[in-house]
């Protein structure tokens, strides 16, 4: 593993194979969230392929903690699967990991999170996007404010997309109060991206189809789609 960039990340690329984090550092992505089956929201990857994604590239490695795609609600079993598989990312290197998990009445499941947190040590943790199951997605980043290991919330703001849920996410990202960063993720694009974090006040985005071909999750990552998406990022955010 090489040595990480020390530098703010705010623009997250989905990963899904090698290659795909090679295209992501080379057209100036700045993380790499790491995870399996795109088309099912995603679940988490192989070893081989968190050990080689993080042997390769130098941009901080986020994977995915995500057992099935049935739902955001896990049996002990489950919980089982996850365990391991947090502490097997960190082993390989991993920079974070990306963890969500809600109980029966599609809340914020707090004692099997706390669970989880206590095996992520001092990575880097994002909570998934299970927050827009939850009823109250503002309400539940007032829950999160709880747990300090928690750095990020990647958030359409409730069911949809982004654009749908614009005035949601102004209030989380005001829920938050400058403790937990709201990052948009979603449904985002180069033509609406700008929009979308002027609108919110967010200031971390995340894109899956929205950098690949045909803006479906078998495209390639595009260099083209990138430096639009990172040039609309960079006139929000005022960075050069």
């Amino acid at each position: 593993m090489g040595t990480r960039p020390n530098y703010s990340c705010e623009f997250e690329v989905i990963a899904t194979s090698v290659d795909d984090a090679i295209a992501i550092e080379r057209y100036g992505g700045m993380r790499i969230e790491l995870s399996s089956a795109l088309s099912e929201m995603g679940i988490t990857p192989s070893y081989a392929l968190i050990k080689n994604v993080v042997d390769i590239v130098k941009l901080p490695v986020h994977v995915l903690i995500r057992p099935h795609s049935k739902s955001f609600v896990y049996s002990d079993y489950d919980m089982e699967v996850m365990i391991e598989d947090i502490v097997m990312a960190k082993r390989l290197g991993a920079d974070g990991i990306v963890v969500g998990v809600l109980d029966e009445h599609n809340r914020i499941d707090e004692e099997k999170l706390k669970k989880l947190l206590s095996y992520a040590d001092d990575m880097d943790v994002t909570f998934h996007r299970a927050i827009d199951i939850t009823e109250d997605p503002v309400k539940s980043v007032e829950t999160l404010l709880k747990y300090p290991q928690i750095k990020r919330i990647v958030t359409a703001g409730g069911k949809g997309k982004v654009t749908d849920n614009l005035s949601v996410i102004k209030k989380m990202v005001e829920a938050a109060k400058g403790k937990i960063t709201i990052m948009l993720g979603g449904g985002l694009n180069k033509d609406n991206l700008q929009l979308a974090m002027e609108r919110t006040g967010a200031r971390e985005v995340h894109f899956g189809t929205g950098v690949r071909d045909n803006y479906h999750y078998t495209g390639e990552i595009k260099e083209e789609l990138m430096k639009a998406c990172l040039l609309a990022y960079k006139k929000s955010t005022g960075r050069n």
